[in-house]
């Protein structure tokens, strides 16, 4: 149950979408109903003022058109997926919108990196599905990667513990070695045997504060990103609510 009230939490943060078009009329369109349907939206229009609006707002999704003025969808797309300057955004995806239809431009824009390449004049139900396709897929793949770590995080764990109980052997079986071998009626060599039971009893539990604290950061750390994790259920659920809150409405569609 907690799970999944946490999953509920981070379903309940709305993804944010940057429109990028020189025609408003679209932006207008999509700001509108993708706001209704409960995205958060950003415009732009133009290339430049798209860039600026990543660093600042840093969207989980792009919908960039690629005729535009000063920057181009395409030149837009090299500077994201590329550059340095925007490395830290390369990994948001892009869906490319152009009136051309032609197959050498589609496959340069997935050599580029984009997610999706949408012909217009567009239809918003197939842009949607589109939408919920490629984020699906985002949240996917940081999943994965959240599970990656923290299938890490347990083998980073493992190797800690085969590394202390290694080198626990050595002292505990040299006091069992000296506990042999001492002399009882030997008041010297009690003493010294009480010594190294001492000298090695405060070094075995030093080992166990360490081991304790790494053990705690390391099971906090697999706490948060499981908190973070969300199922494929709630992730469906989490994309057919947009879809149903479509089908209430029969939008008009510019193209």
């Amino acid at each position: 149950m907690v799970a999944h009230f946490e999953g509920q939490q981070k379903m309940a943060k709305k993804d944010k979408i940057l429109i990028v078009d020189d025609e408003q009329i679209n932006l207008d369109f999509f700001e509108v109903m993708l706001t209704k349907l409960g995205f958060a939206v950003e415009t732009a229009e133009d290339g430049e003022e798209a860039l600026d609006k990543v660093k600042q707002g840093h969207p989980d999704l792009i919908i960039l058109d690629n005729i535009m003025p000063r920057l181009s969808g395409w030149e837009v797309t090299k500077l994201l997926k590329s550059e340095p300057e925007y490395a830290r955004f390369r990994n948001i995806p892009i869906i490319m919108f152009s009136a051309m239809d032609d197959v050498k431009d589609k496959i340069e824009g997935f050599e580029l990196g984009i997610e999706d390449y949408i012909t217009k004049p567009f239809n918003f139900s197939e842009v949607l599905a589109r939408i919920k396709a490629v984020l699906r897929s985002r949240d996917l793949s940081e999943q994965v990667i959240q599970r990656e770590r923290r299938l890490a995080l347990v083998e980073s764990l493992n190797k800690s513990l085969v590394y202390f109980t290694s080198h626990l052997k050595k002292p505990i079986a040299g006091l069992l070695e000296a506990a042999t071998e001492n002399k009882q009626n030997d008041p010297k060599a009690v003493a010294e045997f009480v010594r190294l039971v001492q000298k090695e009893a405060k070094a075995t539990l030093a080992a166990l504060d360490g081991l304790q604290e790494e053990i705690n950061d390391l099971e906090g750390q697999g706490d948060r990103m499981k908190a973070e994790e969300i199922s494929l259920d709630d992730l469906d659920v989490k994309y057919q609510r947009h879809f149903e809150r479509y089908r209430e409405r029969v939008p008009g569609e510019p193209g």
